[in-house]
């Protein structure tokens, strides 16, 4: 009977294209960032052996075929237990990972300069256990190193085959359209994924990071859909935790505007009573519905809680509620988007709609 409901929830996961690439990737990807047990790990939880092989298990019996991981999670660890736990069956599952972070003291020892790129790759690949990557994504901006030398350094691993796919994740829109160009002129391969943060909590990638990916053909990967926890229903306007966090403590992502904040989770938990489903698979399954997104990074402390994300895999909102949710969450207008939209909203595409409709407040 196991096998069997397995086989049904597997056959109700979506796959998606990764942007311009010919991968299809689950629509929602298993995280790791609370796999290991080193200090860095243990504020958001320390995930031990046996229960990262359980949630690699559950995962995989969902039907999610990405796990996403990097370098600096836990200082190698998180890998190291995600390699054990594909160890025998590599085959069913795409890895991500990613560098630019410190992983030791030294002066070389972080950014995306050539030496740290080409040492990091294959630390990575030791502790995973596997001979290539299948996503490699960069982790952050680095400002310092030319960026002709790590496009190149990229694009020679992929060619070595040690990386199938190239990602970027946290550059600012500039950023990276002019990394996307720098490839294009040297005919090196190219971003086929956009990590970023994205939830209804803060939708500030609508500006220029999700219009861009739609526009560039890059698949959105969002991380911390749930907020780092506070769109799970755990978080009320009257009504906080007694242990863990509070919305005092919250950094990443930062919480600008509580009001807006309890708005948005008041109509995430009214539509979840309507479903019988939880706020956490509502706000998921409402980012699902958002243009431009391929796969949702989820990760979890305890199984139960990637049980129930892994139940907005199934879960489909009406128009009408995702019209609420986008009315409510909707992020301010800003330069230069408030006069294109007063000027030239005539002629805005798909990539302009990101951020400009349907649906607005009046």
């Amino acid at each position: 009977m196991r096998r069997a409901q397995d086989h049904d929830r597997r056959l109700q996961m979506e796959y998606r294209q990764l942007g311009r690439s010919g991968l299809r990737v689950s629509t929602l990807t298993l995280g790791t960032m609370t796999f290991g047990t080193t200090a860095l790990a243990s504020s958001l939880g320390h995930v031990d052996e046996a229960g990262v092989r359980r949630q690699v298990d559950i995962a995989l019996d969902a039907g999610v075929n990405l796990i996403d991981t990097a370098n600096m999670y836990s200082i190698g660890a998180s890998e190291t237990l995600v390699g054990k736990a594909i160890q025998g069956r590599r085959d069913q599952v795409l890895i991500s990972t990613k560098v630019r972070f410190p992983m030791a003291d030294g002066p070389n020892d972080a950014g995306l300069s050539r030496n740290h790129i080409l040492e990091q790759i294959e630390a990575s690949l030791t502790r995973l256990g596997t001979d290539h990557v299948d996503i490699y994504h960069v982790h952050e901006w680095d400002g310092l190193t030319p960026m002709e030398e790590y496009l190149e350094t990229l694009d020679n691993l992929v060619k070595s085959g040690k990386v199938r796919y190239l990602g970027v994740s946290n550059f600012a829109g500039w950023q990276l359209m002019k990394a996307l160009a720098t490839s294009d002129a040297h005919n090196w391969n190219r971003f086929v994924s956009n990590q970023i943060y994205y939830s209804a909590e803060a939708r500030d990638a609508e500006y220029e990071l999700i219009p861009l990916s739609v526009d560039q053909g890059l698949g959105v990967m969002a991380w911390a859909p749930l907020a780092g926890g506070l769109l799970t229903g755990k978080y009320r306007r009257d009504a906080q935790p007694s242990e863990g966090r509070q919305i005092t403590d919250w950094s990443e992502p930062p919480v600008r505007n509580p009001d807006k904040l309890w708005d948005t989770i008041d109509v995430l938990i009214k539509i979840a009573d309507g479903h019988s489903a939880s706020p956490a698979q509502i706000a998921l399954a409402y980012l699902h519905a958002k243009t431009g997104v391929t796969t949702l990074v989820i990760g979890a402390r305890k199984e139960e809680q990637l049980i129930d994300n892994l139940g907005a895999a199934d879960l489909k909102l009406t128009q009408d509620e995702v019209d609420a949710l986008d009315v409510v969450s909707a992020p301010d207008i800003i330069y230069p988007h408030w006069h294109q939209a007063a000027c030239v909203g005539d002629r805005f595409n798909a990539a302009d709609m990101v951020l400009h409709g349907p649906k607005r407040p009046s």
